[in-house]
């Protein structure tokens, strides 16, 4: 079994089930996105740029489905928010799969990766200075 999958079925319910869910509508929705074990958690790189990546942050009862330019997006998509104080990345928190808005979520994904598409880079936001 890839690591990947080790990932999704060493979770507990019902992050698994949020999260296996979730990866389908990604992969369903945008055909080209590839699917990487990277930093040991599950990334969705659009044009070898990571777009999105799914984590449950210990102490948090929600997967946190993260979008690496959600800045960009967060005022067209009100569904994502800024947990942690991040500067660039905004993700939907699922605490159930009724939480999930399909259609938005759908219309969320091709306006992530149309926004990244556009960009030579996914992290913009430099920490160093």
């Amino acid at each position: 079994m890839k690591p990947i999958d080790n990932y999704f079925f060493n979770q507990k319910e019902p992050f698994q089930s949020i999260m296996l869910y979730v990866r389908s509508v990604i992969l369903n929705t945008l055909p080209e996105v590839e699917e990487r074990y990277s930093y040991k958690i599950p990334f969705y790189n659009y044009h070898k740029k990571p777009m999105v990546y799914l984590n449950v942050l210990k102490g948090k009862d929600y997967v946190d489905v993260c979008f690496v330019q959600g800045v960009l997006l967060e005022e067209n998509f009100p569904m994502l928010k800024n947990d942690n104080k991040r500067k660039q990345v905004r993700s939907v928190q699922l605490k159930s799969l009724e939480d999930l808005d399909h259609e938005n979520f759908i219309e969320l994904l091709h306006a992530a990766s149309d926004r990244l598409s556009k960009s030579k880079r996914a992290w913009f936001i430099d920490d160093s200075k």
